[in-house]
């Protein structure tokens, strides 16, 4: 796969996992709405570094396996294939609720590092993070690719995140914006559930 293919293929899957929320949604959003717009994005920062970290051991880690063993790439091929159909099956029987996103505003004296630490503890702790990002590589690796393409496909997942995450956190600041955004969460998560599907079959069937 060229190095456009495989943009364009970490855009569909990463923007589609990107938008289902999640626990990194919950927290940068609670983050926003309890102290304010800056500590959503002292936040935000936390979970880009914990994603850094994510990707390293990913990608470069993922790289030497494929580079050595055609049968390890098979079977993380099938994996992957498994767990995206097994996301999205888990996003189509998203339930409805009507309990909105509340928190009390009494307690405003956290620090920035604070923030940021819970936000990179959020992304780090989260347990299907390092299947869904060796997952993700899979379908793009391959012997002998150059380490630039790897730093290149690892900035671009990174440039979704922050994009996607800004957004949250400039939207979801306004609570008012919140709630309507939480009454309408699960047919997202069903719509992205249904485009995770059918990405999973397709690689399981090439």
């Amino acid at each position: 796969m060229n190095l456009l293919d495989g943009l364009l293929t970490l855009t569909a899957i990463h923007f589609i996992a990107t938008l289902s929320p999640g626990p990194e949604f919950m927290l940068i959003s609670k983050e926003a709405l309890r102290y304010g717009r800056r500590a959503g994005f002292l936040s935000l920062a936390g979970t880009m570094s914990g994603l850094v970290i994510h990707i390293v051991y990913s990608a470069f880690g993922l790289a030497a396996i494929i580079s050595s063993s055609a049968d390890a790439l098979l079977a993380i091929q099938i994996i992957g294939g498994g767990y995206l159909i097994y996301l999205g099956i888990s996003g189509l029987l998203s339930k409805s609720t009507d309990q909105a996103l509340s928190w009390s505003n009494k307690d405003r004296s956290i620090t920035d590092w604070q923030l940021f630490k819970r936000g990179l503890i959020c992304d780090l702790c989260n347990p299907k993070a390092p299947i869904y990002y060796v997952t993700l590589f899979t379908f793009v690796l391959s012997p002998n690719m150059p380490n630039a393409h790897l730093a290149i496909y690892g900035a671009w997942i990174m440039m979704i995140h922050l994009i996607w995450f800004s957004v949250v956190v400039l939207l979801l600041s306004a609570p008012a914006i919140n709630r309507k955004f939480n009454r309408i969460s699960h047919w997202i998560d069903r719509l992205l559930g249904g485009a995770m599907v059918a990405i999973g079959i397709k690689v399981l069937m090439s």
